[in-house]
């Protein structure tokens, strides 16, 4: 399968992370912050020097990841407002570095969570947030519009804290928009573990039918009692009996997006890039 990183995990220093890729054979880039930037706040001496870091070191670019509509409350939230025309301008600053990098993908986000978006028997009146999901659907259309008339794919993160934080919600997302030509699923199985959706195989079947797009990759164990997420070594937390027959079915299924390992792991000190090479070989040997 098509294995890569999200740079920054490794290093902030762009061709640094390049070099590091080449040192473990990945041959597909994630990019998300570069130096002391977003992607998309690049200009463009800063991109033409990305693009021939990428270009020297032989990499394809899979996906250009920036935190677009996170963090955008539902209950205030407009088409239109100061706050979403200011993410899309991000947005389309983000598609234009993706065709100049040969990209098909850009990374975007949803609103800020609200917990319970739909209930039964009493719940719907004293529970759920009303309006929520409704209120998202506009946000969001614009970009899906966007992405129409530029030819790029968009894919949704399943985030921790953001309105679409599970394989359910993202597939509903999609089909409520219906944009299933231009919209696909950022599946993120480690962030799903905060609502409690099982990687494997109850996400997974839930993307089944060509939703999914793109995948990030790394262990941890979640705590939504104590409202504290660590994140482990890959096969020492929660998603560890579920790695491999995900995999699994990814190869027999045909998948052919990338995975991305997400190295947001350090062994205490802080060292990212340690907790890569920690990481790295047994994310190849299970994805590879």
């Amino acid at each position: 399968m098509k294995l890569g990183v999200i740079t920054d995990g490794i290093s902030r220093d762009l061709g640094h992370a390049l070099a590091v890729m080449d040192e473990f054979g990945l041959d597909h880039a994630e990019l998300q912050f570069i130096g002391d930037k977003e992607i998309g706040d690049l200009d463009r001496r800063e991109r033409a020097a990305a693009l021939e870091l990428v270009r020297k070191h032989g990499k394809k670019v899979s996906c250009i990841s920036r935190h677009l509509f996170a963090g955008m409350v539902m209950a205030t939230a407009r088409p239109g407002d100061q706050l979403h025309t200011s993410h899309m301008d991000a947005l389309k600053r983000c598609i234009e570095m993706a065709h100049e990098f040969d990209c098909s993908k850009v990374r975007i986000m949803t609103g800020k969570k609200e917990m319970i978006l739909w209930g039964r028997n009493g719940a719907e009146q004293w529970n759920v947030a009303k309006g929520a999901w409704k209120a998202q659907l506009p946000l969001i259309a614009p970009a899906v519009d966007l992405a129409r008339r530029e030819g790029i794919t968009l894919v949704v993160e399943t985030g921790n804290g953001t309105m679409v934080n599970s394989c359910y919600t993202a597939r509903k997302l999609i089909d409520d928009l219906d944009a299933k030509d231009v919209l696909k699923v950022l599946w993120d199985p480690a962030n799903n573990c905060w609502c409690g959706e099982t990687a494997f195989p109850d996400g997974y079947r839930e993307l089944s039918g060509g939703y999914l797009g793109h995948m990030h990759i790394k262990d941890v164990q979640a705590d939504p009692p104590r409202a504290t997420l660590e994140v482990r070594p890959m096969l020492q937390g929660q998603l560890a009996d579920q790695f491999r027959p995900l995999a699994d079915a990814l190869r027999n299924d045909g998948y052919d997006g990338v995975i991305s390992f997400e190295s947001v792991y350090h062994p205490g000190n802080g060292d990212f890039e340690a907790g890569f090479r920690q990481n790295i070989g047994i994310f190849k040997e299970i994805f590879g």
